[in-house]
């Protein structure tokens, strides 16, 4: 148990990448913490944390233990929740697009906590890509994600079958293209800037074949982590940008704004084959009767 207490602590410390947050959080005092995380490094014989004067970091070594350590301390609460037939308290680790956190998981978050409150869940979001390989090594449970549609019907098809996952249908997405007002053709047009998420995400990759980015020298990526800096971006006359319309209905669009629709594209939960344990039985049963897959 004292293992497993450590390993806490050190996921902690390495998420607050503060003592004193790190112990506010987990309710000890921080020399209790300090005392822990250098008892867990004398054990392994390595520096896991990287101390410069007040300000700490992780080492490499604990950059590479941090992923072991959340995957101990998951599949130990796994475990448990599993042998007592769901009696100890569940944890769902799920992944998220950006735009799906925003507009689609509030009111069904909240809805599955007040009907299972015993049942913890840990949102984490990311482009698609990477929620997959996330899944696929068990550093989430479970993600909704999007699969670009170029992507089906080729050699990635093949791909997605060797994954050892499950894909079931979630919602669709209206993709919505915006443009600032009078452009009548983009191909046309000196406006060679996309405003969109880091590589990885599926709406990018829609975005930068519809504008023919891969076959284009003068089309350039501002990339940024926010619908909002997006929308402000492309407001300025000087970029485009691709997001949902669920998205764009939580906020207020631009009147320097052209909206054109582009094309819908699935939102899919995706998660391990023969992974069940009886939080994520009642996480599903709850998706479908708030209409997963309608």
């Amino acid at each position: 148990m004292d293992d497993f207490e450590s390993l806490r602590i050190f996921v902690c410390v390495a998420r607050e990448l503060s003592v004193t947050g790190a112990a506010r959080r987990l309710g000890k005092s921080p020399s209790n913490v300090t005392t822990k995380l250098q008892k867990l490094e004398a054990s392994l014989g390595i520096d896991l944390l990287v101390r410069t004067g007040k300000r700490i970091s992780l080492s490499h070594s604990g950059e590479m233990f941090l992923d072991y350590a959340e995957k101990l301390l998951a599949l130990r609460a796994e475990s448990m929740h599993v042998v007592t037939g769901g009696r100890a308290p569940g944890t769902i680790r799920i992944g998220s697009m950006e735009a799906t956190a925003a507009s689609r998981l509030p009111d069904c978050l909240a809805s599955f906590d007040a009907a299972f409150p015993e049942v913890r869940l840990e949102l984490r979001t990311g482009p698609s890509m990477t929620l997959m390989d996330d899944v696929r090594s068990g550093r989430i449970d479970c993600a909704f994600l999007a699969i670009p549609p170029s992507f089906l019907g080729s050699e990635w098809s093949d791909r997605l079958e060797v994954l050892d996952l499950v894909f079931q249908d979630a919602w669709e997405e209206s993709l919505l293209l915006l443009s600032p007002k009078g452009i009548a053709d983009l191909q046309d047009s000196t406006l060679r800037t996309l405003a969109a998420f880091p590589p990885g995400c599926t709406y990018r990759r829609i975005a930068e074949e519809t504008l023919n980015l891969p076959e284009s020298d003068d089309w350039t990526v501002q990339e940024t982590s926010s619908y909002h800096v997006m929308v402000a971006l492309a407001s300025t006359g000087r970029c485009v940008t691709v997001l949902p319309e669920s998205v764009l209905d939580t906020m207020k669009i631009p009147e320097t704004l052209d909206v054109t629709p582009l094309c819908r594209v699935k939102t899919q939960l995706a998660w391990r084959k023969g992974y069940e344990t009886p939080a994520f039985s009642q996480f599903l049963s709850h998706l479908s009767g708030a209409g997963l897959g309608r």
